[in-house]
């Protein structure tokens, strides 16, 4: 007799609820209650329950993390709330004093502090939207990850729904995935029968599998997921008064949470628990590569607030790194995208923290002296955080008699231009600018790149092909590209160059900001870009620029100014620029003033939000345009907010703005204002 629908929905759920708990008890408790072969008996049963009535099946039933068709690439999702990164501490009195500005900042003498183990995994967040799983992410930036959704739900410790009932609308895990040793020793042994390369450890083996295209692959590897933190939240649901009720509350949801977590009071006690946890490391199911500690308070950690990218409520103290010996080969100088000369030491393979190491890297001239490197030497070799290859110091003991010092060449290795070292600069860089080979490759990525000119597609591999075919010299060269020269290349058909050509095309519509920040100047990032071109107005007055007049530019100091001073003295390097300009590169000037932010008392230091669409400016000509006055934009709207500046479909942000009565302006308010009109 055929069931009904009701029926058959009612053994859906049935199956669905016994095998999500059964991997909550394997994954998440690690006590699993039933055998391999029942637990399969039930999976194969929801399967032929769910093809027999496919217009069942739900997305967060466990059929559905067995992976989707093969992605062709990765999306990228901005993540509302900055996965921001920890800062580091090596010696025990790098702690000490963190503990100090700990407490002088909140104005006790002792504190609470949640610690936990540091993964050795990928930082993931996980969005739900009322109670499902809808976006996993990297941390990527910290500001914008990739979309590796499907990955992650094969990984069965994530539970695909949340009661809608214990969780805001809107809720953010974030935590760690990573391989278990065990897991990673059984890969490499397929890996091996399999005749192909094993993966140098588990960190890598995570990396590999969740950023697979094909999300059927990562089905099949074993990853392990462990929550640690959400994303701030002011809904009653979720604990707001210390970070181990958060932990507490993400068990209570069936996330897997480290067992090695405590809340200690006071400096002694986060070493004895770093000692602890150094002892234990070996003996642990999964890496770690130091310990995490947190203020404890959530209160307390709003106070302390933030610093540059990291919290000041928090650091992440890592394990000495691991050490081996190995003879030093050579010593190559290699030349960066700025043209600074790095001596690399050539090693003999040594097996490293978990990988096999062949270079390290020497920093400078005055390091390879100060630790009398010689080649032949035997070199103690450190992965210095677990990450960075390094040599700490040589074994005098066994200095051969023929070893060889090592001397700074004068000239670039690479295109021959005169290298130069700056008082009180520990480098040598090459002058060779934009015409140097080594720096050929990164500086057009960086010229291309999004936050500089934005040519949508140019990325790493189209450009190796344009620099190793002797397509493309400099970045002017990128405005005389044709359709024959592109559709060429491999993998490149004519739609897709004439994708290209057409970003190139667009790219020359562009701010004055953003082509000095493509330029690649050294010491000059965004931000300082903004200020040269807010202070100077036009590209002229800042290639006559000298040295008294780049030091009136805020945040400008001597070091800055040098570099600009440099770069602009070199011939070729105007010559590109002229032939950029030439090509058609152009930007809106401020050929009338030298610095409008000072004449512009309207808007130089107030807050401006931009809500909607606007008719003719971009979200980002028009953040360039109140940059430009002297003014800041930023993404909400409170009582600090001056402006708010409305388009089509402007959302919450208007209703905020007027609640507030904050002054607001459409298009035409906002040209008005900042006297473009």
């Amino acid at each position: 007799m055929k069931q009904t629908i009701e029926a058959v929905q009612q053994q859906l759920d049935q199956l669905r609820q016994q095998i999500e708990q059964f991997n909550y008890q394997y994954y998440v408790l690690d006590a699993p209650t039933v055998s391999d072969a029942e637990y399969d008996r039930l999976f194969r049963k929801l399967q032929r329950v769910e093809q027999d009535y496919p217009q069942l099946v739900t997305p967060d039933s466990p059929t559905q993390r067995v992976g989707a068709a093969p992605l062709k690439s990765f999306a990228q999702v901005a993540h509302n709330i900055p996965m921001l990164s920890l800062n580091n501490a090596f010696e025990e009195d790098e702690v000490m004093a963190f503990n100090r500005r700990v407490c002088e900042g909140l104005e006790v003498q002792e504190i609470e502090y949640s610690v936990e183990p540091k993964f050795d995994g990928l930082a993931v967040s996980l969005r739900y939207e009322k109670g499902i799983l809808k976006t996993g992410a990297t941390r990527g930036d910290g500001y914008t990850g990739e979309d590796i959704t499907l990955n992650l739900r094969t990984i069965k410790a994530i539970p695909l729904s949340l009661s809608i009932e214990a969780i805001p609308e809107l809720f953010e895990v974030r935590g760690e995935v990573l391989m278990l040793k065990a897991d990673f020793n059984r890969l490499n042994q397929q890996c091996l029968e399999k005749g192909e390369k094993a993966f140098a450890n588990p960190r890598n083996a995570a990396a590999g599998s969740l950023r697979q295209l094909d999300s059927a692959i990562t089905a099949t590897r074993r990853l392990m997921f462990f929550a640690y933190g959400i994303a701030p939240s002011e809904d009653s649901k979720v604990p707001r008064d210390s970070h181990s009720a958060i932990l507490q509350f993400l068990k209570t949801l069936h996330f897997p949470v480290a067992r090695e977590c405590e809340v200690v009071k006071g400096c002694p006690a986060l070493l004895a628990y770093y000692r602890k946890m150094a002892a234990q490391r070996e003996q642990l199911p999964y890496d770690i590569d130091g310990v995490v500690y947190k203020v404890n308070s959530l209160v307390q950690q709003d106070r302390l607030g933030f610093v540059a990218r990291a919290p000041r409520f928090a650091l992440a103290h890592k394990f000495p790194a691991q050490e081996a010996i190995t003879r030093l080969l050579d010593i190559s100088v290699q030349v960066g995208r700025t043209g600074a000369l790095t001596p690399v030491a050539r090693l003999e393979p040594v097996f490293v923290g978990g990988v096999t190491v062949t270079n390290a890297t020497l920093h400078n001239a005055d390091e390879v002296h100060r630790k009398d490197v010689r080649i032949g030497d035997t070199v103690i070799v450190r992965r210095a955080g677990d990450v960075i290859p390094e040599i700490v110091s040589v074994v005098l003991a066994q200095r051969p008699n023929n070893t060889q010092l090592f001397v700074m060449p004068q000239y670039c290795p690479v295109c021959g231009a005169k290298a130069v070292r700056t008082d009180g600069e520990a480098i040598s860089r090459c002058t060779g600018g934009l015409f140097c080979p080594a720096q050929r490759k990164q500086s057009i990525l960086h010229f291309a790149s999004r936050r500089a000119m934005d040519i949508d597609g140019l990325g790493e591999k189209l450009v190796n092909q344009l620099v190793d075919n002797a397509i493309v010299r400099n970045p002017a060269d990128l405005y005389q590209l044709g359709l024959l020269a592109l559709a060429n290349l491999e993998r490149m058909a004519e739609k897709s160059a004439g994708n290209i050509l057409a970003a190139i095309e667009k790219s020359k519509h562009t701010t004055f900001a953003r082509f000095i920040y493509a330029l690649g100047i050294r010491n000059v990032g965004e931000a300082t870009a903004k200020d040269l071109a807010r202070h100077f107005g036009s590209l002229d007055r800042l290639i006559e620029s000298d040295m008294d007049s780049l030091l009136q530019v805020p945040e400008v100091g001597p070091v800055v100014a040098q570099s600009i001073l440099d770069f602009f003295a070199e011939a070729h390097n105007r010559e590109v620029i002229e032939r950029l300009r030439a090509s058609g590169v152009s930007w809106e000037e401020q050929t009338d003033t030298i610095n409008k932010a000072s004449k512009n008392n309207d808007i130089s230091g107030k807050t401006f939000v931009l809500t909607g669409k606007l008719p003719n400016l971009t979200r980002e000509e028009a953040k360039e345009k109140i940059e430009m006055c002297g003014g800041k934009v930023t993404g909400s709207v409170s009582k600090k907010t001056d402006y708010v500046v409305i388009g089509d479909d402007p959302g919450s942000k208007y209703e905020k703005a007027v609640n507030l009565g904050i002054a607001l302006l459409d298009e035409t308010g906002l040209k008005k204002l900042l006297q473009l009109i």
